[in-house]
């Protein structure tokens, strides 16, 4: 009884440690490729033209932005839930395009794709949002008093 006890008490604070550790380490990585999209637009255009994308550029300038700036955000804890959204979209339309020939012959065949971290992470964190270890939860009572009010 005494391990169930402290198990329970343990748990929330084993979740945040959890959230921020996925949080940092993907948030990075979202980081590291939208940057790396930005800064070769034009090879990253080029590709998304060969998967006959419309609006290339454009798409290749949102996804970039998106999975940079959602990166940071995640990286720090702040809107985790409303950040998350957009980048499971963007992991899905990966797979749906750059990924789809080789991700959807088996399971593994999906696990191993480059997105499927990235579209794990993202679920957890908009189901669960950034733990009590990020600027979410230092702004909670702000934003509960807000919502409140509107």
């Amino acid at each position: 009884m005494k391990i169930l006890s402290f198990a329970l008490a343990v748990m929330p604070y084993l979740q945040s440690a959890v959230l921020l550790f996925l949080r940092i380490t993907i948030g990075w990585g979202f980081y590291l490729t939208g940057k790396g999209k930005l800064m070769n637009l034009e090879r990253t255009t080029n590709f998304f033209e060969s998967l006959h994308l419309p609006l290339p550029k454009f798409q290749a300038m949102l996804a970039g932005g998106t999975e940079m700036i959602g990166g940071l955000l995640l990286l720090i804890g702040l809107g985790t839930r409303i950040i998350s959204a957009p980048l499971v979209f963007t992991m899905i339309v990966a797979y749906l395009t750059a990924h789809r020939d080789e991700a959807f012959l088996s399971l593994s065949d999906f696990t191993d794709q480059s997105p499927f971290s990235f579209l794990v992470v993202a679920l957890v964190t908009m189901a669960y949002g950034g733990g009590k270890i990020s600027i979410d939860s230092i702004l909670q009572p702000w934003y509960k008093k807000f919502l409140l009010q509107h």
